[in-house]
């Protein structure tokens, strides 16, 4: 009460809370009780308040939760910082892609497609003993919101899980802490992945045709990067060649890195740029103007979603194939033969002689999979668009997922920090969205679709 002295017009109303959150018999605590006795009180507090202007004849919030912190404390912005630090030390994805793709295909190849080839990657420039301290040292007791504290833990967590991957690379713990950071197959997306490869037509020829090589697609994105600079300055994406990646396609950051070694069929030109900066390099900058970096790093678990918004970008430019498609359905069961034990030349065999892909479009799909000691990472592209297709089925909208790079868990946090007034409209939507070709698709979409139908005829 004593917040009310002095103050005549002001009621004051004292809360007294037994101590269950501490040890019986002693002043320890039970840290994540006393976390949850502090968000049930905050969220409480909110729903009080919301009802006395209810009772009151005052205009009440949408939300209870709207009433929550509007600005960011300092105690806020230093964790993002830290966190930031270490997330910037390092890009996992690099970390564990193999630098020579090409001899070791060229390996396999002469081996008779029965020895493992030898991958080779970069070295660590850090220590990772030395980050995980320092990010363990970043205190997230006095940020005073149960809401941001929950999404910086989570993102605490997911970089430690990280980093510790990275120390693992090549042994069989890789795999199994890649299982906890990207969970196992579902027998639900496995059956669904079956049934892909199964009924989506394959390629006509497995004859590698002539396509566009890195510098024409490197001109092309460029172009499309101006466009988005054009309508939001701070755009500043940069295109790199880089002879030290597989073929395909990569972001990193504020980078889009192209293979040197990429071939890429005209028609899947559009479809490709606008997964990758239509979608990551877009909700990177999206996330960029949102005041923490969190936002463009991506809050824990997003890459599902993420992966989900750019194949979807794919098929709303009319660029989804049935060999990409196809594509897409084989990693997740290859995913799904790695996690249950199956070797790099059983999984070949799985794809090139049981489902029927050329010997080097199955060994971009392996060596995807088993990069690092094996990465179930490739399972979340379907998985992803599953969801967007189920959200989109259901009503939902596309703009919150713009706003940064956030996962389908994070809705209900994203949509409340809206309401607090916390985070900015995206800056930029994509631009494939606004054009002729991905309106009648995106309508079908939110009528209800699967991915099988997402193929273009």
């Amino acid at each position: 009460a004593w917040l009310s002295d002095g103050l005549d017009d002001v009621a004051g109303l004292t809360v007294r809370v037994a101590p269950i959150y501490r040890v019986p018999g002693s002043e320890r605590i039970y840290p994540e009780l006393r976390d949850l006795v502090v968000a049930n009180m905050v969220d409480s507090a909110l729903q009080a308040v919301s009802a006395f202007l209810k009772a009151s004849k005052l205009e009440p919030p949408a939300t209870h939760r709207s009433l929550g912190r509007r600005a960011y404390i300092d105690a806020v912005v230093r964790a993002d910082r830290a966190l930031d630090s270490v997330a910037s030390t390092f890009d996992f994805l690099l970390a564990v892609t193999p630098i020579n793709a090409e001899p070791a295909w060229l390996e396999f190849q002469a081996g008779g497609f029965e020895h493992v080839p030898a991958l080779l990657y970069r070295p660590l420039e850090f220590e990772v003993a030395a980050q995980k301290r320092k990010l363990y040292s970043v205190s997230l007791d006095h940020l005073e919101d149960p809401l941001l504290t929950t999404l910086f833990s989570q993102k605490q967590q997911e970089l430690d899980l990280q980093l510790s991957m990275l120390a693992a690379r090549e042994t069989p713990r890789f795999v199994e802490l890649g299982r906890a950071l990207y969970g196992s197959v579902e027998p639900s997306l496995a059956t669904r992945a079956r049934a892909i490869v199964e009924k989506a037509p394959g390629a006509a020829s497995s004859a590698r045709q002539k396509g566009l090589d890195a510098d024409a697609i490197a001109a092309a994105a460029r172009d499309m990067i101006a466009g988005y600079r054009a309508a939001y300055s701070d755009f500043d994406a940069s295109v790199e060649i880089r002879g030290d990646l597989p073929a395909g396609l990569l972001v990193s950051r504020n980078r889009l890195l192209v293979s040197r070694d990429t071939n890429l069929p005209p028609e899947r030109l559009t479809a490709l740029l606008s997964h990758e900066i239509g979608v990551h390099l877009l909700t990177y900058f999206n996330g960029d103007a949102q005041g923490l970096a969190i936002f463009r790093n991506g809050l824990a678990g997003y890459e599902g979603m993420q992966e989900g918004l750019a194949v979807l970008a794919e098929y709303l430019v009319g660029g989804m194939t049935a060999a990409r498609l196809r594509l897409i359905a084989a990693r997740v069961l290859a995913c799904q033969a790695m996690l249950d034990g199956a070797t790099f030349e059983e999984t070949f065999r799985i794809f090139h002689k049981e489902f029927g892909l050329d010997d080097r479009s199955a060994f971009n799909v392996v060596l995807r999979v088993f990069r690092g000691g094996g990465l179930a990472k490739d399972a979340i592209y379907l998985r992803g668009v599953v969801q967007v297709l189920d959200h989109l089925r259901g009503g939902g909208s596309l703009t919150p997922f713009w706003i940064g790079k956030i996962s389908a868990a994070h809705f209900g946090a994203i949509q409340e920090l809206n309401a607090r007034g916390l985070l900015r409209a995206p800056r930029l939507e994509p631009a494939f969205l606004s054009s002729d070709a991905a309106r009648p698709r995106l309508k079908k979409a939110m009528a209800g679709i699967d991915p099988i139908d997402m193929i273009e005829t």
